[in-house]
Order: C-alpha cells, then structure tokens, then sequence
C-alpha cells in the first residue's frame, strides 16, 4: 500500500529534479498552489486514505445557501470604505461553539488581546456559503471577494507555453508512473492560477485601504493570495498553528535543497505554536526564532475543567477520523469482541456524525452492545472523555496529543499517516499497534516513556505575543 512517506518523498525528487517551489508559470508559483491539492488528489486515487465523511450539499441546500452568501457579499464588503488596521486576521472557516458561542478556535484568542490597546479586523470566510459567528462589527466578510473569483474562473481561461507544458507533463506523467494512477494536473494548475490571479489583485487593494502592520492566517498553505499579496507590500505573514506539525506534512516540509535555495514562496514569516514540540528545522523552512511557543489559549480554557476528574479505570476511548474511519472502527469492533470488561467509546469526528451509520455498518450494529457507545454529536466535551479514559487509541488526529496531555495511555493504529506521529512512536511516548490482537496484549503492557505536557501545549503565554504584536 502506498504510504504518506512515499508521496512525500516522491514529491521531495521531483521538486529537486525540476526547482518546482521557484518555477512560475503564468506569472506565480504554481507548484505551491497545488502542491497540498495534488497530494490529497494522490492519497484518494491511491485508496490510502477514504475520502472525508462530511455529508455533501444536496442541490436545494445549495440554492438556499447561495442568496445568503450574494447578500453578505453585498451587505459586508470588505472594500466599502478605505480606514487603517494595526492587525488583520483571516480565521478558520469552520466554526466550534465556545462560551455558548460559534468561534473559530484558533485565532479567538486574538480578538480578546488586541481589544484593548489594538485596531483590528477579522476577515471571515465563510464555511459551507454560511457565517456562522454573531455579526460583530470588527468582523467583516470574504464572500464578495470569493464570489468574484468564482466569475473570473468561469470567464477566463489558461493557456500555458510550450516551455510550461512540457514541464507540467514531466511532472504528472512521473507521478502517474510511481502510483499507478491518472491525474490532470493541467486542470488543477488552471483552476488555481485564476483563483490566485484574481484573489491576489484583490487582496493587495484590500491591503492598501487597511495598512496593516501584520497579518495572522490560519493555515496559510490554504491561503497563497493572502501571504503573497502582504509579503509583496511587506507586511509580516503570522500563522496560527492549527493542527500537527510534522517532517511528512506538506503545509511545512520542503526538501534540504530547497530550503537551503532560499526563502519558499508565500510561505508565513512566523509561526505562533502550540509548544516547543512544533517544528523540525530538518524539514521546515523557517527557523526556530521564527516559530513562537505562545500556547494554545483554547485547550487551556476547556480542558481546566476536566483536567483534575480521576479517569475510570476500565475506559478506552477511539478517536475517530473520516479518512482512517474505516480502519479504526473495523479496530474497535474486533477489539470489542474479546473485551467483556472493558467500556469502549468510539468518538466519532464532527464530519462522520451524519454518515457513520452507513459508513461503519459494522460500528453501528456493535453500538448497542451494553460496553459498547459511539458519540456521534458533540453534546459530551472531547476533553471530558480523554479526562475519564486511561486508554486512547486512534491515528493521528490532533486529539492524540491532547490526550497525552490528560495523561492516555496511547496506542497508535499503523495505518497510512502513521508517518506523522513516528517522533512519539520512536521516543516511546506512546505505542503502535497493528491490530485488535496487538492492541490487546500491549494494552497493560506498555509503559509509556515520561514526557513533559508543556512541551506540547504550554500555558497562553500574553508577554510574548505582545512582543511580536508590538515588534512585528
């Protein structure tokens, strides 16, 4: 079976054989615009990793859905009015409740900083053509600059060199060699030229009427337009850590040429993270000063609640995934048949909640087993079961970390991705498991080597993010 490491380091050859991060075609640097698009586009064609479970607009919800998002890109046009901003923040689309409220998790805690002493807007993107925060009035929307990208895609088209074409073809008929596949990339280097070429323009006009100082994204590698318009007019790039970081992630790992070639385009400036643990400079092509440990204010305010409850002794809790579910479910339910004494939790991840059933219809027929729940709603806090739960098993969903932070013994199933988490597998912070049966005789076996907690998710530290607020 193809392996995320294969992908990476075919990726890692080809980028060195042909200087792909520095090649422009049709005036940007089209490889990373593709490059984490190609590698999901691989990872399905391959059949490493099931395709993500959320449930699919029907055509009715898309039609209900349009008229709200032709109206905020109306009503909450980011370009009305030209007025200056210390700070800029673009947030994560997709929205949690916090506080009785709908917040995007990573970048809330900025809001709360800057109030006091900072201008700043958030521009918000919105998820599924909907917003789902209160209206605030330093929030403002992206939909009209998203709407007017979706044109200019429609009207305009590409037309590569010859030069560009016979390079384009390289590169796919390699990769098309290595995994036995078929891929167009000529048509997904065309649908993200147009929306850089249009989104770029635009982002440098909204730049120029805010003035900013800094820009924090989350995930930048989603967010090219952004990150290459403000580094062009020189505004400093932040991101907001918001999930693993790890040497086979292809939002951070470049290979050594590369990276010793000089800076990657529209790559961050810096890195506000989680804890020291989050960068390999082996890998990552920023350097350590660049990458700052602030902590993760989220994790902090929610698991202080949770994190003194004594866990039951007889517990184990699967963390699910929607592009591993069908390994760890078809895990947990043999494991399940040998276990009588145990309780075992499935928690299944937001984007399963709607399609489990028809997924895993073997989880659904075990889920009525007395020792047997499957949490699909998000009524029960993560971080209140990883409290309760001596055991935790499951892939490499950043969840694995939190549970090391409430002291889980954890146990890694060795499915694709289990590359992500080798540093933890190698150090002995937590085990990998083939299967049901593996799982079983290492279940009390195991000891975990000690590790320190504040090494992955340190306390919100605010002196220092107001030294790189104030010196940015």
């Amino acid at each position: 079976m193809v392996s995320v490491r294969d992908i990476c380091e075919a990726f890692f050859s080809l980028e060195e054989k042909y200087n792909l991060n520095y090649q422009e075609i049709q005036g940007c640097f089209a490889w990373q615009l593709i490059r984490m698009h190609l590698y999901y586009d691989i990872t399905r064609k391959t059949q490493m990793f099931g395709a993500p479970q959320q449930k699919s607009l029907s055509l009715l919800d898309k039609v209900n859905s349009f008229l709200p998002f032709f109206k905020n890109s109306l009503l909450h046009n980011p370009f009305t009015g030209k007025y200056n901003k210390d700070i800029l923040i673009f947030d994560h689309s997709r929205k949690v409740i916090f506080n009785d409220e709908y917040c995007d998790i990573y970048s809330n805690f900025l809001v709360d900083f800057l109030s006091d002493d900072y201008s700043f807007e958030v521009l918000e993107s919105p998820y599924l053509n909907h917003h789902f925060t209160q209206k605030q009035d330093y929030i403002s929307y992206t939909d009209a600059i998203q709407l007017g990208s979706y044109i200019h895609k429609k009207l305009n088209k590409i037309e590569f060199s010859q030069s560009e074409k016979e390079l384009i073809l390289k590169v796919q008929n390699e990769l098309e060699s290595i995994f036995n596949i078929e891929l167009n990339i000529p048509w997904m280097l065309t649908t993200h030229i147009l929306n850089f070429q249009y989104d770029y323009k635009k982002y440098i006009e909204l730049f120029k009427k805010r003035n900013p100082k800094i820009v924090f994204v989350v995930v930048a590698y989603e967010n090219h337009p952004i990150v290459a318009a403000a580094k062009h007019l020189g505004i400093e790039v932040i991101e907001l850590q918001h999930g693993t970081i790890t040497d086979y992630h292809l939002g951070y790992s470049y290979p050594e040429k590369t990276r010793l070639n000089g800076e990657i385009p529209y790559f961050p400036d810096k890195i506000l993270s989680f804890g020291d643990y989050w960068l390999n400079e082996d890998t990552c092509p920023i350097i350590r000063e660049n990458v700052i440990p602030i902590g993760f204010s989220y994790f902090e305010s929610q698991s202080k609640d949770f994190i003194d409850i004594e866990a039951i002794d007889n517990q184990i809790l699967f963390i699910s995934q929607g592009v591993i579910g069908r390994y760890l479910s078809k895990l947990a339910v043999e494991f399940a048949k040998t276990q009588k004494d145990l309780k075992i939790i499935y928690k299944l991840h937001p984007g399963e909640y709607a399609t489990w059933r028809e997924n895993y219809p073997e989880l659904a027929e075990v889920s009525s087993s007395h020792n047997f729940e499957v949490i699909e709603n998000s009524e029960v806090p993560l971080y209140k079961l990883l409290a309760e739960s001596n055991y935790q098993v499951g892939a490499f969903s950043t969840a694995i970390y939190e549970g090391l932070m409430f002291n889980c013994k954890t146990f890694i199933l060795d499915v694709p991705g289990v590359e992500y988490l080798n540093d933890l597998i190698e150090k002995g912070y937590v085990f990998k498991i083939r299967d049901a049966d593996d799982l079983n005789d290492n279940l009390d076996e195991f000891k975990p080597a000690v590790y320190d907690k504040n090494f992955f998710f340190k306390n919100f530290d605010k002196d220092l993010l107001k030294r790189v607020v104030d010196n940015g």
